[in-house]
């Protein structure tokens, strides 16, 4: 079973970067990021696929870009001009079969594989 370990969270202010990284242990065939706070559902922020499309939600485009390097497993985040209702757990997430379109990529149930989670708080 492939693990997932993220790593990038933290603290900052309105305007600042993040960049959130994601190493796994094995092979996937699709890997995203989802977030969520208290009460609420988990939302995915964008999802990629083994041959690197992707579907970002709305609230992402403009300021979220997601990359591999494949050499070391590991998924990115990048994420710019940071808001406070970016404040969540960010989650990486992954798949390692079966088929997918654009509109699961962003979908939690595709996903199988969950790393544990790391807090983003934007203070304003």
């Amino acid at each position: 079973q492939v693990q997932l370990v993220e790593s990038g969270g933290g603290s900052v202010q309105a305007g600042e970067s993040l960049r959130l990284s994601c190493a796994a242990s094995g092979s996937t065939l699709l890997m995203a990021w989802f977030r969520q706070t208290p009460g609420k559902e988990r939302e995915g922020v964008v999802g990629i696929d083994v041959m690197n499309r992707t579907n970002y939600a709305d609230s992402a485009k403009a300021r979220f870009s997601v990359f591999k390097d494949p050499a070391k497993r590991t998924l990115y985040l990048q994420m710019n001009n940071l808001k406070p209702e970016d404040t969540a757990v960010y989650y990486c997430a992954a798949a390692s079969g079966g088929s997918w379109d654009a509109q699961s990529l962003l979908n939690p149930a595709r996903y199988d594989i969950w790393g544990q989670g790391t807090q983003v708080t934007v203070s304003s």
